[in-house]
């Protein structure tokens, strides 16, 4: 009996052996499945946390993930890769989750705070800046002590909770097999390198559009609405790379008239040239319901030209500097980028090469670090001779921690009167450089009245006070260029609208906080223009210019100063005829007829328009195929190697 169970006995080991086998198997697939399923809702929860911190509000956030025309699914699918990645990496499930959730929720957060004072979402080029914003910070301290000091308290306490998490689920996390890492790698890195090759807005792609991913670059509010925020982020991504134009080449540049104004001397006594861009410079009492008493700028006022579109709000006064000295629109680079941190590799023209080969001296003044705006490079790019900042200028007065106007005035002064030669100086003002924190100024001499809280009436008053001295600052330099023998023109205007903040919405000037990207021209004027004084010591003020675009600064600084260029006032000459605002969103004519979303289509554009970025893409990054004919002192400048 023994030996029967015993041979039963063996012949069932196989079969129990299998089954365990079978059993093992399932319960590794079935492990398998869970770990995926948790990767795929902690990867929801990550996107849904993101949205949410991304819009500053929860309502949107249900639409974005059920509507089937929404790349929620996708964003979800995306970051559950990079996941499943670091996980291999790591060697440990769900370990990514702690580098993740920061890596995406950190920048959510930038982008949250962005919005709210520049209206604009983060883009990969902000991170290009960000020294700026750190020397910048003890102002923001000042202005809000106490949320610096629970930010600050709250970023230490995040770091030290991370790296408690970090050490506890490396300890108890789940070891993945080599097996199980390398299965993932291998399917996880061709995906990962489809993904990023589908992400370059400017081609289309069939995957992209299945997967509901469709680029909106020419309106980004709408883009990080759409396609959510780590989406538009990477889809920003590869706009640092500038497309040539449809058509551009030799044959191109050549149709494009250009007049031959070397025979022309110019005028018969060279004025000096005193370019002032002014920080935040607006006209306060334009605001609904409040009045001022006295006048904040009653100089500016008498002496106003007319009014500059700005490109920007609030900021990025880097970009408003790139076109009023080259006369080039920011219209023709990828929204959201930075001229002066990401293209400017290069000698470009400039109104310094111009008055260079003028015979000039040819100079720039900002009573701040040289590095701020990679202006030190962007200067030499330009042509200018000299760049003084703070490390270089005599030591300033401060209104607050900035420089103050009068200052910099007196410093213009100094350095206009050591000049033998005629010159050119270009500066740019700090002191109305916001947040307008309550008490900068001792005394605020502009009593101002109307409906306010405290604490916009703190933030007004602060403001008004600035443009005050600003327009006393001005007076100061009119005056000493009224008693020079020679003509002297000084062209001010402001970069863009000053944040602020709830002033506007609380005042009715404006609905929100910043200015809109899209609204119909008289909803963009108000919200974009700011006051341009050209003036001349000798022939007064050049008035009715009207509302241009930064652009075509140049033109009316020649104009006044009697001078031709085949570019600056030839070429912008025959589009400022037809066209007074160059802007992505909106182009506008002389009586105000708009042509919004007007760059969008190239096959429908305006062949001086399709010039004009033809000539800008062949200064900037092209063959240089115009250069000699629009640009000669600029070329002939490059080719002496000065």
């Amino acid at each position: 009996m023994i030996a029967p169970v015993s041979s039963s006995a063996l012949a069932g080991k196989p079969a129990i052996l299998q089954k365990l086998g079978q059993a093992r198997l399932q319960s590794r697939a079935v492990r398998q499945l869970l770990g995926l399923g948790s990767t795929f809702l902690l990867a929801s929860l990550i996107v849904a946390l993101v949205e949410w911190v991304a819009r500053g509000e929860l309502a949107d956030i249900p639409t974005y993930f059920v509507s089937p025309t929404h790349p929620a699914l996708a964003t979800v699918g995306i970051v559950m890769l990079l996941m499943l990645l670091l996980d291999a990496v790591f060697g440990r499930a769900h370990q990514s989750i702690l580098v993740v959730a920061p890596l995406v929720l950190i920048p959510a957060f930038l982008s949250n705070q962005k919005q709210h004072y520049l209206s604009d979402p983060l883009y990969p080029s902000d991170f290009l800046f960000g020294r700026q914003i750190m020397e910048l910070m003890p102002v923001m301290v000042r202005e809000r002590p106490l949320t610096a000091i629970a930010l600050a308290v709250g970023i230490v306490v995040s770091i030290a909770a991370l790296a408690l998490l970090w050490r506890h689920a490396w300890r108890n996390a789940t070891r993945l097999s080599q097996a199980a890492r390398v299965g993932r790698l291998s399917i996880g890195l061709p995906l990962a390198a489809l993904f990023v090759s589908q992400m370059d807005p400017t081609q289309y792609s069939f995957i992209r559009e299945k997967l509901g991913i469709i680029p909106i670059v020419w309106d980004q509010q709408e883009n990080y609405s759409y396609n959510g925020f780590i989406i538009a982020f990477s889809l920003n991504m590869p706009m640092a790379d500038v497309k040539m134009p449809a058509g551009y080449g030799q044959n191109a540049i050549d149709a494009i008239p250009a007049r031959n104004y070397a025979y022309l001397s110019g005028p018969r006594e060279k004025p000096d040239v005193i370019m002032l861009m002014s920080e935040s410079l607006w006209d306060p009492t334009r605001l609904s319901n409040i009045s001022f008493k006295p006048d904040p700028m009653p100089t500016i006022r008498a002496a106003q030209s007319g009014n500059v579109f700005s490109p920007e709000f609030g900021g990025m006064t880097a970009n408003v500097e790139f076109e009023a000295l080259t006369g080039f629109s920011n219209a023709f680079l990828p929204y959201g980028s930075i001229p002066y941190q990401q293209y400017i590799r290069r000698p470009i023209p400039s109104l310094a090469t111009f008055f260079r080969g003028e015979g000039y001296a040819a100079r720039s003044l900002h009573p701040f670090s040289g590095w701020f705006w990679n202006r030190n490079e962007v200067y030499k790019a330009f042509g200018f001779e000299e760049f003084h900042t703070e490390d270089t200028m005599p030591p300033m007065e401060k209104r607050g921690i900035f420089a103050s106007d009068d200052s910099l005035m007196k410093e213009i002064m100094r350095e206009g009167d050591e000049m033998e030669r005629p010159f050119f100086f270009f500066a740019v003002t700090l002191q109305g450089h916001g947040p307008y924190e309550p008490h900068r100024y001792v005394d605020n001499t502009i009593g101002i009245r109307g409906d306010l809280g405290d604490a916009d009436r703190d933030t007004l008053e602060t403001y008004a006070q600035g443009v005050r001295e600003s327009d006393q600052s001005l007076k100061m330099l009119m005056d000493w260029a009224s008693k020079r023998d020679r003509e002297t023109i000084i062209v001010l205007w402001g970069d863009h609208l000053p944040p602020l903040g709830s002033v506007y919405p609380n005042t009715g000037y404006m609905p929100e906080q910043v200015a809109t990207r899209k609204a119909p021209l008289d909803v963009m004027k108000r919200e974009h223009e700011t006051p341009l004084v050209v003036w001349s010591s000798k022939k007064g003020v050049r008035k009715d210019i009207g509302t241009i675009s930064p652009s075509q600064l140049p033109y009316h600084l020649l104009k006044s100063a009697g001078y031709e260029h085949p570019f600056y006032t030839g070429f912008l000459g025959r589009v400022q005829k037809k066209y007074t605002i160059v802007d992505r969103y909106q182009l506008a004519t002389r009586d105000n007829q708009a042509f919004p979303d007007w760059s969008r289509n190239e096959q429908t554009l305006d062949p001086l328009m399709r010039d004009y970025r033809y000539l800008q893409h062949d200064a900037m990054f092209g063959r240089d195929y115009g250069l000699e004919r629009f640009f000669p002192s600029h070329a002939q400048l490059v080719s002496q190697g000065s």
